[in-house]
């Protein structure tokens, strides 16, 4: 009987690791913390946008979701610096759930409902001013532009935001309802293409089918593309930037000055914040060099002085 077992289990392991390896890009693309027990199924029960202890946590930070690369690096500084700071929860949503979930007061994912109130929320500015009056503190942390991801070698010749009106290119774009990303997007094609381009990508090719609109942009549009879902994507520059980074085989298409958008990144302490000296101090590590630097090496460009 025991041999049995031991077979049976030895077999499971097997089929796991072989049908893992059809999950060989997904998240957790961080690195996950220490623990007693480590449970991460690829594809079934991975849970890549939460981060951290969530009892009774010292300090709790909403991140724009697309910030999730910078997690590593900035919560083990700031512990290092703020050495008093041992239990720190982050998220990294796309910024209309976070403040969804700010105003509701809880998030369910999957069968787990969570009910925890952050310190502080960061977004890019437009989300930020519809919450101006939630703050005590708001400041510009970063910046970024948009790119193209497309496939390693780029076998549909993607040059520029034009060209993801093609009948021929698979389009992933991020949901406008929830990503501020898709806004933004919307206003470079309007400057390269006017109303009709975005007309062709968000609603003639949505019709089709060859326009995915994404439920979590930041980590959505790098798997289609990955698992050849789609052919291209308009995302911000550090998310082609990051997967490249890690060895994932994908491509950067820049776009030109001309139609091209810049966005600003602000951190807001919320008036409501539970831990309101941890917020000071994560806010004033995050403007340091140290987290400035960080910021930097994933190629986030300086805020706007």
């Amino acid at each position: 009987m025991k041999k049995i077992t031991i077979w049976l289990i030895a077999s499971l392991l097997s089929a796991g690791a072989l049908h893992a390896q059809q999950h060989r890009f997904d998240p957790p693309w961080n690195v996950p913390p220490a623990a007693g027990v480590s449970f991460t199924v690829p594809g079934i029960d991975n849970i890549p946008d939460l981060y951290g202890d969530i009892i009774d946590p010292q300090l709790v930070i909403f991140f724009a979701g697309n910030q999730f690369m910078v997690i590593d690096s900035l919560i083990t500084d700031f512990k290092k610096y703020y050495p008093q700071y041992k239990r720190v929860f982050a998220e990294t949503l796309p910024p209309g759930i976070l403040a969804q979930q700010i105003l509701t007061g809880s998030l369910v994912t999957g069968n787990l409902r969570i009910d925890i109130r952050p310190d502080i929320y960061t977004a890019g500015k437009n989300r930020i001013d519809q919450l101006r009056d939630s703050f005590s503190v708001v400041k510009n942390y970063a910046g970024n532009t948009l790119a193209i991801m497309v496939q390693q070698h780029n076998p549909k010749q993607v040059k520029g935001l034009a060209d993801l009106g093609r009948s021929d290119v698979r389009t992933s774009m991020p949901n406008p309802a929830w990503e501020g990303i898709g806004k933004r997007i919307i206003e470079a094609w309007e400057k390269t293409g006017g109303t009709a381009l975005t007309q062709t990508i968000m609603a003639d090719k949505i019709q089709k089918g060859t326009t995915y609109l994404t439920k979590i942009h930041h980590r959505e549009t790098p798997l289609r593309i990955l698992y050849d879902q789609a052919d291209a994507g308009p995302v911000w520059y550090t998310e082609v930037y990051y997967q490249q980074m890690i060895g994932h085989p994908v491509a950067m298409v820049t776009i030109p000055p001309a139609e091209n958008i810049r966005a600003s990144y602000w951190a807001g302490i919320l008036k409501s914040a539970p831990h309101p000296q941890a917020a000071k101090d994560f806010m004033t590590f995050l403007m340091s060099t140290r987290g400035q630097r960080i910021y930097a090496h994933f190629g986030f460009t300086p805020p706007e002085l």
